[in-house]
């Protein structure tokens, strides 16, 4: 065979790895261990060229620790619960279950082409009752640890899908998958008590070395931790038993600029007064179409009802201040009530230019006086403004001064006290739907709500449900709700509410260490793998996933299911780019967009001569017709080409943009490699060469090995690829002998092995060596070969380069200097004329001044 032919190379080292069995994970006390973990992905049917590039750098890591002697854990598992097999179900029949197990095999089919050091032993979904039932055990545990927990809440109501969503699955209020208006609803919801650990989850952010600052800020600024303070306003008129409204606010110094008081649509004295006023019913049923996201209540217009309600300022009782019901204000954060300050908040602001309630400011920047227009002044808190008549005597004085200032005062006045607080709230996991882990529980008229007995677990989801109708199937099951209670015996209902499927995946990382165990974990298992050593995962999983696995790794931990070393579960986090391509569209008749396969493009011109918009880097979209198929590239290329050219383009952590040319050059590349390696292979005659040129060879070689090794251990991985380019352009154009760039081209296999697997155990089956390259201890750098004897530096006249010179590494700048002037074109230019100066700097350059 003259070239290389990924279609007949590649399956045959794949089968030589799985013959050999070297992906399997094992547990071996001798060896010092490693886990590489990629977030595991949704089976939606078709992996794309972001799976591949995102599993591949997890692979190199994989592979490269394994050559280095550890004992490496890479698994691969399924998110596989969630509301699109039950949509899909609902639009082509069937069942979510057949649905999400096809697309799995699909998708398995597409990735084990890659190549990837997986142990596929260790695979699991999260439908499987096998997984589920573990969590459904560990819900149990919870529930005794009180560490969950069933209340009344305000939760967001999708009235198509009819579930409840999460604040981040509401999109403008309208749900992300239905596109429906979302609603606020009250119903009884099951909790995780996350808020418990907030603070341990803020303050260990601070050792997370490892992670990305971005990651770690977008995390505290969730966790939300706030210093503020607590007090009341008394109501000049009761309201039934509501006799004062509490608040809590984060900038109590600018008490004295209080406009009103706004409470939540939500709120007990909201709700206290609806019965009897069908305009404010009508105003708080609107407030409660808006969802519970903060984001979307900044972007909706600021609307208000006046009860007509007063209420007395705690430092001064003849100042009443107006109670609105206001849209923006969450129940679920502080107490559900909130003093408007307009002149320091822009959301207040806003609200009191809309109903012509007063602006008064309490501070001005030191340098300006003038009123407040229709912009807030609101300053850092670590900026020093000047106070107006500051009841605590305060004249200049940071925002942070300020607020310590008066909650001094406050507390000494008996007027309030002072609190942290934090943003997180408690993590609501009941939805109602279908696909998802049943909630282990049983209801029971005499017991009440009883945990079911481990020994029923799993309480497996029944195979015949119906999805003709909207809502839970599990509510209209003939048979599956009815239950013997697990205390008394008595007849009973299970629970109908499923799992968020955040839940499923806040733990997977510990099952992989034991996949088929009894319990949740293994204890020795757990102890031996977990951490995982390094996580790789998208950027938009940056707050909800992370935070829920960090919480849940201290639950478990609290149960008994993880070591304490466990506590934070991922050592180290990298977030990969997007994986980009060109958009190609024109407009129809209409003026709307119409997307082109970029196969139908030439020259930026369709077949019939339409000029054809081009827009680069764009996210990979089916509706936009940009999408790559790895199954198309591994088929045109090959897998490592595809590897290749996801490792070699860009930083890891940026996004790469995929084109074909970029793809072509990739194949000639590795093509090039494997053709070195032909030419280079055992034969009987060998050429030879002088001794410098080997020494030569081996000098680039270890240096070579020294870059390669820094660029994968610094997840620079492109840095590496970079220097694969490099070392194979010295291998070709070195005059040594053929031994000497055999040895190296043996070395390239290893160093290439992590990105091109399937191609380096080809050329190192080719040149001799033993066994297999996946199972050969990386190479280690010579450091006396990192040194060169001699330097080559470049000489330059008047600012221009004009030659150069190769000396020892050692010499004196004075005999350095005395070469650079004997030399011809030196001499040519100065014309027979001393030099002005001469500036050596060793090991870089010799400046001539003429």
């Amino acid at each position: 065979m003259s070239r290389y032919i990924a279609s007949e190379i590649e399956p045959k080292w794949q089968n030589a790895w799985d013959e050999a069995e070297i992906f399997l994970a094992k547990r071996d006390p001798a060896k010092e261990k490693y886990y590489v973990l990629e977030m595991f992905p949704y089976p939606s049917g078709r992996i794309h060229m972001g799976h591949v590039r995102n599993y591949t750098m997890g692979d190199v890591v994989a592979r490269y620790k394994a050559s280095c002697g550890f004992s490496v854990l890479h698994p691969m598992g399924w998110d596989a619960f969630g509301m699109p097999a039950e949509n899909a179900a609902m639009a082509i029949g069937g069942h979510p279950a057949d649905w999400t197990y096809q697309n799995i095999a699909d998708m398995r089919a597409q990735m084990k082409p890659l190549g990837l050091s997986i142990d596929w032993t260790r695979e699991f979904a999260t439908c499987d009752p096998e997984y589920y039932g573990q969590q459904q055990s560990m819900f149990i545990d919870f529930m005794g640890k009180g560490l969950v927990y069933r209340k009344e809440a305000v939760v967001n109501w999708d009235p198509v899908d009819m579930t409840v969503l999460a604040n981040e699955q509401v999109i403008d209020g309208k749900g992300w998958r239905s596109d429906a208006p979302v609603e606020r609803k009250s119903l009884t919801q099951w909790f995780f008590k996350i808020s418990d650990h907030a603070d341990e989850l803020l303050t260990a952010l601070d050792d997370l070395d490892n992670w990305p600052e971005k990651v770690r800020t977008m995390q505290a600024n969730w966790i939300g931790k706030s210093r503020g303070l607590e007090f009341a306003f008394d109501m000049t008129a009761p309201v039934g038993d509501i006799k004062d409204i509490p608040v809590y606010t984060t900038r109590p110094d600018t008490l004295m600029g209080a406009s009103f008081v706004g409470i939540s649509a939500d709120h007990p004295l909201a709700q206290a007064l609806e019965g009897d006023n069908p305009a404010l019913a009508a105003f708080t049923a609107e407030c409660r179409s808006l969802g519970t996201s903060e984001a979307d209540m900044e972007k909706a217009e600021k609307r208000g009802f006046d009860t007509g309600l007063k209420v007395r300022h705690p430092l001064n009782p003849d100042w009443e201040l107006p109670v609105w019901v206001a849209n923006f204000i969450l129940m679920d954060y502080g107490t559900g009530a909130v003093f408007g300050c307009p002149a320091h908040d822009q959301r207040d602001l806003d609200f009191s230019r809309k109903y012509d309630l007063p602006v008064t400011n309490t501070f001005f920047a030191l340098d300006d006086e003038a009123p407040v227009g229709n912009t807030a002044l609101t300053p850092l808190k670590s900026e020093k403004v000047r106070w107006v008549e500051h009841f605590a005597g305060l004249t200049e004085a940071t925002g942070e001064e300020a607020v310590a200032a008066t909650i001094e005062f406050m507390e000494a006045n008996e007027l309030g006290k002072g609190v942290t607080k934090f943003r997180l709230r408690d993590w609501g996991l009941s939805r109602q739907r279908y696909w998802g882990c049943p909630i282990p529980v049983v209801h029971c008229q005499t017991c009440g709500v009883v945990p079911e007995k481990k020994e029923n677990l799993p309480i497996e989801l029944p195979k015949d449900v119906s999805f003709d109708l909207p809502g839970n199937p599990l509510d209209r099951h003939p048979t599956w709700r009815n239950c013997s209670c697990p205390k008394c015996g008595a007849d009973a209902l299970r629970e109908t509410d499923t799992m968020d499927t955040f839940v499923d995946s806040s733990w997977y990382y510990a099952r992989f260490t034991s996949p088929n165990s009894p319990t949740p974990t293994n204890a020795e298992d757990a102890a031996y793998w977990m951490n995982v050593d390094q996580y790789i995962g998208g950027i938009e999983h940056a707050i909800l996933h992370l935070l829920y696995a960090r919480f849940f790794a201290r639950a478990m931990q609290i149960c008994g299911h993880l070591p304490e070393s466990a506590i934070e579960p991922f050592n180290a986090l990298f977030t990969q780019g997007m994986v980009t391509h060109e958009i190609y569209q024109t407009l129809d008749g209409n003026g709307r967009k119409v997307y082109h396969l970029p196969e139908d493009v030439t020259d930026g011109k369709l077949a019939d001569g339409t000029e054809v918009e081009i827009i680069p880097s764009a996210k990979m979209s089916k509706s936009k017709k940009n999408v790559v198929d790895p199954d198309d590239i591994i088929t045109s290329f090959g897998a490592d080409t595809a590897r290749w050219f996801v490792m070699s383009d860009s930083p890891p952590e940026r996004d790469v943009e995929w084109t074909a040319a970029g793809a072509e050059a990739a194949s000639k590349h590795l093509g090039r490699v494997w053709r070195l390696a032909d030419e280079n292979r055992q034969s009987a005659e060998e050429a030879a060469a002088d001794g410098s040129s080997d020494e030569a060879l081996l000098r680039a070689t270890h240096k070579a090995i020294e870059a390669i090794t820094a660029g994968i251990d610094g997840f620079a991985f492109n840095t590496s690829v970079a220097q694969l380019y490099g070392f194979t352009n010295t291998v070709a154009k070195s005059k040594a002998s053929t031994a000497a760039r055999r040895e190296a081209l043996k070395i390239m296999a290893q160093l290439m092995s992590p990105m091109t697997p399937h191609l380096a155990e080809d050329m190192w089956q080719m040149l001799g060596g033993e066994g297999l390259v996946a199972q050969a201890p990386w190479p280690k750098a010579d450091p006396a070969l990192l040194v060169d004897d001699v330097v080559t530096l470049p000489i330059q006249v008047n600012g221009k380069r004009r030659s150069e010179i190769t000396v020892p590494a050692d010499m004196p700048k004075e005999e350095v200097e005395k070469l650079a002037l004997a030399d011809e074109a030196v001499i040519r230019i100065l014309e027979g004329k001393a030099p002005k100066k001469v500036i050596v700097v060793p090991g870089r350059i010799v400046n001539v001044v003429a």
